[in-house]
This record gives C-alpha cells, sequence and structure tokens, in this order.
C-alpha cells in the first residue's frame, strides 16, 4: 500500500487528472503511543491544514505541535507546503539525546576498558 502512494505521488498528472480529494495520512508516534489518522481533504490543503484536520496534536497531553518539526515520507518539510494526493504527514518528536553524543560516550567506554 505504502509503495502504492508513493508511486502515484510521483506520477505526473495533467490538469484534467487532477483529483479534488486528496486522501492523506497523519502520523505521529511517542514511545509508548502511535497514532495514524487517513483523511480526505480538499486539493490545495497544506501540512497545517493536515494535522489540524486529524485533531492529532490532542490525541498526547505532552506533546507540543508547535516546536516539532514535520515532514512527508521522510523528507522535512514547512507546515505550509501543499500536498499531494497519497502523501503521509509525519510529525517528528525532538530527540532526547544526541545520536552523535551517544556515539561519543560509547567510544570513549571502549577506550577505557
Amino acid at each position: 500500500m505504502i509503495f502504492a502512494n508513493v508511486l502515484m505521488r510521483y506520477i505526473k498528472m495533467t490538469p484534467d487528472k487532477v483529483p479534488q480529494t486528496l486522501h492523506i495520512e497523519v502520523v505521529l508516534a511517542m514511545p509508548d503511543k502511535q497514532e495514524l489518522v487517513a483523511l480526505d481533504l480538499a486539493a490545495g490543503s497544506t501540512i497545517a491544514d493536515a494535522i489540524e484536520q486529524s485533531g492529532i496534536s490532542g490525541m498526547f497531553k505532552d506533546f507540543k505541535l508547535d516546536t516539532a518539526k514535520v515532514g512527508i515520507f521522510g523528507q522535512i518539510a514547512a507546515m505550509e507546503q501543499e500536498l499531494r494526493d497519497g502523501d503521509r504527514v509525519e510529525i517528528y518528536r525532538p530527540l532526547i539525546v544526541d545520536p552523535k553524543e551517544i556515539r561519543r560516550q560509547k567510544a570513549l567506554a571502549q577506550a577505557r576498558q
């Protein structure tokens, strides 16, 4: 299903084949809970519109959407970016620890042994 969505995204559409309704998914994953909301939005909708319509930010009490980064299929995007049919909007939570710092600490621990 995901492959089909990605494929549909890259098919060049002629103006008479542009969908009037976009089928979008909005996802947010926290360590203890994950949510995926499927939506049908009007053509010309943005990432911000999709997040607002999904109501996903209200499902996570401690999550602050205003500081979160967002993307489409793993690529960082602006909230104002227009969506295409089949897009998956991903809301990224902040990192708890920098991965580079973890690797540095492991390397130091191994060097001491």
